[in-house]
């Protein structure tokens, strides 16, 4: 299992979503991806992708003044 960094700041929906599912298709199952964004509908959106594709949505935080996501890849 490794973590990954991916920056979606200053991206409006649907941006944010569609750098995710690009950096998720790297990534091996059980890996961890922190995506840091400014767009505040990404705390329903990243969170209803990941659902919706088999990924498990850890949760989020503020991190100066950035909202930092996290998931972890496949099941």
């Amino acid at each position: 299992m490794s973590e990954y960094q991916l920056d979606a700041r200053r991206m409006l929906c649907p941006m944010p979503v569609i750098k995710t599912q690009n950096k998720v298709k790297e990534l091996a199952d059980g890996d961890i991806l922190n995506i840091t964004c400014t767009d505040p509908g990404a705390l329903n959106d990243i969170p209803a992708w990941a659902r919706i594709n088999g990924h498990h949505f850890i949760g989020n935080h503020e991190s100066d003044g950035e909202l930092v996501l996290v998931i972890r890849v496949g099941s």
